[in-house]
């Protein structure tokens, strides 16, 4: 039976001077006229608002698939690798459509790296053509091996079964109706011969519907944890010690559907050694029995037990926490940390003028708080008008033991007025906050202590709208416009974005100092704000200073603040302000300029040129 992969090499060898002659675009589009690929029609928001149009993706791919001299190339180059470690492919096979089941096993007979094996368990499978392919492909070549089940135990036993099959240093997991690129197990080789130590491999991932159209690629982020609590997202291709496997004891029967999560929940606990390949490694097959589809009408148990995977997950870890899904969002989740101790929260908010705004801020902070232990620590910076000295009289006498105010006339400074504020400031977690934004959700400050009390937190940020119900900040991505970019600028409100990046708790290198809270000993261990940026950027450096020690910085979907920006010192729109600008920038980029090659939090085949995730093209 002719499969999709000798279409591919067959039509790759014809291709290659067309390719020279005319470019990829028009290679790309016989390839997929051949192939019967159809073209998704243009749409920047599907059932679950993705962002991607398929129209880019089908561009994209024209410009990164692996051209037939690329890979010749990696035939060569395989032979040359010092280390080429055995990789056991774990497949648990049940009543598998023929089509795809021949054409997962051809995706891996197609590999460039040759040293695999492929461990196939069927589940008691009860199509009778189920038994005929696989002895067919064993007999065929002697890498595959074969159990057959006895009876049905579903994917986690069949799983395992198949891993009493495996011989290999590292296993790589492959459903029974999915595919593998070519070069995907030789991309795994050449990472592992250039980092031998890894434990964990993951790699980016499309998905390949029932007329084999390629659609929906996901551009993961580097390995992030706190994400990862929130969905399943390193997902296919994954490869893993087999010595960490067999530790932590394989599948686990009771969480099918989500067996790889928990599996990887519990590997990861036991490993920091995890590595990410940024290239589309796998195709996940779309049908109306697969988990891929993404409908919440399939598999629901499957997001049952994913829920319960994460609260094992939090128990063995010590932590207290409650997991709820994300409503409307299968398969995406929240976890609300309980609180140990209410400390004391000391709210930082410079100010000039602007009384108005200034009121709307308090009070909403005043009216709407939950949290029992804060205060307000206000610093007047050169503010003139006498409505607002009134206002801070009438604040002081309505709030004697809540709200302080403190005046410093300097040239405005925001890291050295923040800084100043510190010291007056009693709390033991500080929140920063722009005196031009109003609380909207009443639990704002126990959401972002449940956060910043762990250990391993260094900032947590909020989702900012701007008065219209359109993000104005969800996360800061480094190197989009040059510099650092706004997670979701624009979109509105209620948008899942990205993967439901929106919606989700996740890791960012940065988020915004408008409204952002952190412990006091993480502060003064990094020695505070960098007085040298004056205006901006200065919480891209605080949150990148809390990473070079170790921390990770967090985006709380939660937490939900109007920010009225830049009403009280205005927008950049002066050459004096653009230059300041672009000073600071060059400050921040010579600082850091390993982040602004790469935002681990983020994916070098989406765009630096907008901040809405689209592919880069």
């Amino acid at each position: 039976m002719t499969n999709l992969f000798s279409k591919i090499q067959h039509f790759s060898k014809r291709s290659y001077e067309v390719w020279q002659q005319k470019g990829p675009r028009i290679v790309v589009a016989k390839f997929f006229r051949k192939l019967s690929f159809k073209l998704e029609p243009e749409a920047l928001i599907s059932q679950n608002q993705k962002i991607f149009n398929n129209s880019l993706y089908y561009e994209w791919s024209s410009r990164n698939v692996p051209r037939p001299a690329d890979l010749n190339q990696m035939s060569e180059i395989v032979q040359i690798f010092q280390y080429r470690p055995l990789i056991s492919i774990i497949m648990p096979v049940y009543n598998t459509p023929e089509t795809y089941l021949r054409e997962a096993i051809e995706s891996v007979l197609n590999q460039i790296y040759p040293n695999w094996e492929l461990c196939i368990a069927d589940d008691s499978s009860t199509e009778p053509h189920i038994q005929t392919i696989l002895k067919e492909y064993a007999q065929k070549d002697t890498r595959i091996k074969i159990k057959f089940r006895l009876e049905n135990g579903h994917i986690a036993r069949a799983s395992n079964s198949a891993l009493e099959l495996a011989t290999g240093q590292f296993i790589a997991l492959l459903d029974h109706d999915d595919l593998l690129t070519p070069d995907a197990l030789y991309q795994v080789a050449l990472l592992l011969n250039q980092h031998p130590e890894a434990d964990m491999i993951y790699s980016d991932e499309d998905k390949i519907d029932e007329n084999n159209t390629l659609k929906d690629p996901f551009f993961k982020p580097d390995w992030c944890p706190d994400s990862f609590l929130s969905r399943m997202y390193t997902c296919h291709l994954g490869i893993y010690r087999h010595s960490l496997i067999k530790e932590i004891g394989g599948f686990r029967a009771g969480y099918e559907g989500s067996q790889d999560y928990d599996l990887v929940l519990r590997l990861t606990e036991k490993t920091n050694k995890i590595y990410h390949i940024p290239k589309i490694l796998y195709h996940w097959r779309i049908h109306p029995q697969s988990t891929a589809t993404g409908t919440g009408t399939v598999k629901l148990y499957a997001y049952q037990a994913a829920e319960k995977a994460i609260t094992e997950a939090l128990q063995r870890r010590g932590e207290k926490g409650k997991v709820s899904g994300v409503p409307d969002y299968l398969g995406h989740y929240i976890i609300r940390y309980t609180i140990d101790e209410y400390k004391p929260v000391s709210i930082i908010i410079p100010t000039k003028d602007q009384h108005q705004l200034l009121n709307q801020c308090l009070t909403s902070i005043f009216t709407k708080t939950l949290y029992p232990n804060y205060e307000v620590i206000l610093i007047d910076n050169n503010s003139e008008q006498p409505e607002t000295a009134e206002l801070i009289n009438k604040w002081k006498t309505k709030e004697p033991d809540r709200f302080k105010s403190h005046r410093l006339d300097i040239p405005f400074n925001f890291s050295k007025i923040n800084n100043y504020a510190v010291t007056k400031a009693k709390g033991d977690y500080l929140l920063f906050l722009n005196n031009d934004t109003e609380v909207l959700t009443p639990d704002w400050i126990d959401a972002l202590v449940e956060q910043v009390q762990r250990p391993k937190i260094g900032a947590a940020g909020a989702l900012l709208l701007y008065e219209n119900d359109t993000i104005q900040h969800a996360g800061i991505i480094l190197g989009i416009g040059g510099v650092a970019g706004h997670s979701h600028r624009h979109f509105p409100a209620d948008t899942p974005g990205y993967v439901c990046q929106v919606k989700t708790i996740n890791n960012y290198l940065a988020v915004t100092g408008a409204c952002l809270m952190c412990r006091r000993e993480v502060f003064e261990s990094i020695g505070g704000f960098n007085e040298d940026l004056a205006v901006a950027y200065n919480d891209v450096d605080l949150c990148l200073k809390m990473i070079a020690k170790g921390y990770r910085n967090i985006y709380l979907p939660h937490v939900i603040l109007y920010h009225y920006e830049s009403k009280t010192r205005g927008y950049e729109d002066t050459p004096e302000k653009e230059a300041r600008r672009q000073k600071e920038a060059n400050i921040l980029k010579s600082r850091w300029p390993q982040f602004f090659q790469n935002d681990p939090c983020y994916n070098p085949h989406l765009t630096k040129d907008r901040e809405d995730y689209s592919i880069n093209l």
